[in-house]
């Protein structure tokens, strides 16, 4: 898989990208939660790749977080400690969270990403200027977007998207020497 390559492709949509919305459980998770304590509620597996290609986004000035169903203490945890842009919660109706992102940083809906797997997503998914799913998820989200990924739930998929993100945009984390 050469995702420099594959950016290519999609360059025309990906330069336009100023917002990155990703789902959680199912994106940046493996989509396995487990009850972990009344004051913790259910917790999930993150993917470190995911985390930093996020911060690398970020740090080149693009509007990054989450729009999930879902709402624990992991959730907002993870959140916090990635200083992610914005993170919407609680609510599988996902509609007014995109709007809100519109609003909010003033793009169209062609300069959002949105990266979810489930029929909840469809909505953004076929809104976004740019969408992507992974393989492990049903026919109708797969015939929806504009990329299925090559890794799986909580694998670095969100990575693989983020990476042709930075591909198309030139984006290059700084590697100095010492």
């Amino acid at each position: 898989m050469n995702l420099r390559e594959i950016s290519k492709k999609f360059e025309a949509k990906l330069k336009k990208i100023k917002v990155l919305a990703f789902d959680l459980d199912g994106i940046l998770t493996d989509a396995h939660v487990w009850w972990a304590s009344e004051e913790v509620g259910f917790n999930r597996n993150f993917n470190i790749y995911d985390g930093y290609g996020m911060k690398l986004l970020m740090k080149a000035g693009l509007k990054v977080g989450v729009i999930t169903g879902g709402n624990s203490v992991s959730v907002t945890k993870r959140v916090d400690q990635l200083g992610l842009t914005f993170c919407y919660v609680g609510n599988e109706d996902k509609r007014a969270a995109f709007l809100d992102l519109m609003k909010k940083y003033d793009v169209a809906a062609d300069e959002i990403l949105y990266m979810g797997d489930e029929l909840f997503d469809l909505p953004l998914l076929r809104k976004a200027g740019f969408s992507a799913t992974v393989p492990n998820t049903s026919d109708e989200v797969k015939e929806a977007v504009d990329y299925v990924t090559i890794r799986t739930s909580g694998r670095g998929c969100a990575r693989e998207v983020i990476d042709l993100v930075r591909y198309a945009q030139g984006i290059v984390p700084p590697a100095e020497d010492f």
